[in-house]
């Protein structure tokens, strides 16, 4: 069984088995984080992109844990940088871990770190773990290669933002979990701050509109899949 909990923001946990994975794990400074950061475990922890939002706080739980950190290959060397083991991989690359597969797929963003350092190319996440499917979108607008995702992987789960501004906005989202095709979508990126200010309810009701299951998913709330 697989346990999957929100952690706000763009930011979840996973659990298999003996495996804990991060997604994006900004938790210091996220205003609505149910949790602390020093509080949380990772064996591994898988970065769709450098900005402070998302990496959050990878570098501190990377260091308590040992975790392995999953990136694309300009953002793992960073971490090896910094004394932290990474994997590096690559947008259209895949590989397997202890606890599934990963592959990176295509963001249309940005990925810089705080001092604008090119830090590599945005990215998206499929992860495979015991017959499932996960699919993080990352920070993205829409495009329509996310039909080409969902053709080729039958998604369980799309975690798809939904705030606006820096990425797609309901209208887009829901557009996308038209070309995705997944069991379900769950909203993720919005009301962290004013400028993403979105309506989570207003998603998954038009997404329901047009014949898809959605669901929102409370801050620190667990399905299982």
């Amino acid at each position: 069984m697989i346990k999957l909990t929100y952690l706000a923001h763009s930011a979840f946990r996973i659990e298999f088995e003996k495996y804990k994975i991060l997604i994006d794990p900004f938790i210091t400074g996220n205003p609505l984080s149910p949790v602390r950061a020093d509080e949380v475990e990772a064996d591994y922890i898988v970065l769709t992109h450098a900005h402070g939002d998302h990496i959050g706080d990878a570098l501190e739980i990377g260091k308590r844990c040992k975790s392995t950190i999953i990136a694309v290959n300009e953002l793992a060397n960073y971490f090896n940088s910094k004394g932290v083991n990474a994997h590096n991989m690559h947008i259209g690359g895949s590989h397997s871990f202890p606890f599934g597969k990963v592959k990176f797929t295509i963001a249309h963003h940005g990925s810089s770190d705080s001092d604008g350092n090119y830090m590599g190319e945005p990215a998206g996440v499929l992860l495979f773990i015991n017959g499932k499917i996960i699919y993080h979108a990352g920070d993205t607008g829409l495009f329509t290669d996310m039909k080409l995702i969902g053709e080729m992987n039958k998604i369980d789960v799309a975690l798809l933002p939904i705030g606006d501004n820096f990425t797609m906005g309901i209208s887009d989202a829901v557009k996308a979990a038209e070309y995705l095709n997944p069991r379900l979508t769950i909203p993720m990126h919005y009301n962290t701050f004013p400028v993403i200010a979105a309506n989570p309810d207003e998603f998954v009701e038009t997404v329901k509109k047009i014949g898809k299951s959605a669901k929102k998913l409370n801050f620190g709330e667990t399905i299982e899949l």
